[in-house]
């Protein structure tokens, strides 16, 4: 598998993982309102879908970047 197809599938994964987060905190949070903390707890697959999602948004530039290099060279 290429790095690009894990990083794909890794994107995947962890959107699933947030999108559980999140409806896990939203009951939580109906439940219970002194539990605030819980609403944080979306943030770490949250950054790590930014990361991922940046990566896959510039890879179609890094990719004609490194086929001009190769086409000067």
């Amino acid at each position: 598998m290429s790095s690009s197809k894990g990083i794909r599938q890794f994107h995947r994964v962890v959107s699933m993982v947030f999108m559980a987060t999140v409806v896990f905190t939203a009951v939580a949070l109906t439940v219970d309102s002194s539990v605030v903390w819980v609403s944080y707890i979306p943030l770490l697959p949250l950054f790590l879908l930014m990361g991922t999602g940046v990566y896959m948004w510039f890879l179609p530039a890094i990719a004609k970047r490194r086929a001009a290099r190769r086409a000067v060279a």
